[in-house]
């Protein structure tokens, strides 16, 4: 299964997004989950548009393929806010709530290590939460 990864911006007024592997495609929307749904769309549409006019299909739509959406930290914290709480990120990561805090305003951008820190716990919870059966 080919693994597409797709990037996630913040603009001034909305998000949009674009595939690194793909180009010609591209995402927008005002919350990311709709700049998700939008770009998952432009996907099946080029694929589609590719095969109704006889061109090629880009090689990496030629078979099944997943999405992993990277997204930069301010956007992450500030999708999530209403989730976890800077107290709950902090006794999951490590990181002081302040310093999250500065993450989610665009005061500072963590460095690799805190962005390690962070996708590392949320990982785990997610492991963790998959684990579980009601």
């Amino acid at each position: 299964m080919e693994v597409l990864h797709a990037i996630i911006e913040k603009a001034e007024h909305n998000y949009s997004a674009y595939v690194e592997e793909v180009d010609g495609v591209g995402g927008i929307g005002d919350t990311i989950e709709d700049v998700k749904k939008s770009l998952e769309e432009g996907l099946v549409v080029l694929k589609e548009a590719c095969i109704d006019f006889g061109d090629p299909v880009p090689e990496p739509l030629q078979e099944e393929y997943r999405i992993v959406f990277r997204l930069d930290a301010k956007s992450f914290l500030q999708m999530y806010c209403k989730i976890f709480t800077k107290s709950a990120l902090e006794r999951m990561t490590g990181i002081n709530q302040k310093q999250l805090w500065h993450y989610a305003k665009g005061l500072s951008k963590p460095r690799p290590a805190q962005l390690q820190k962070i996708e590392r716990a949320l990982h785990q919870l997610g492991e963790e939460l998959l684990s579980i059966e009601l």
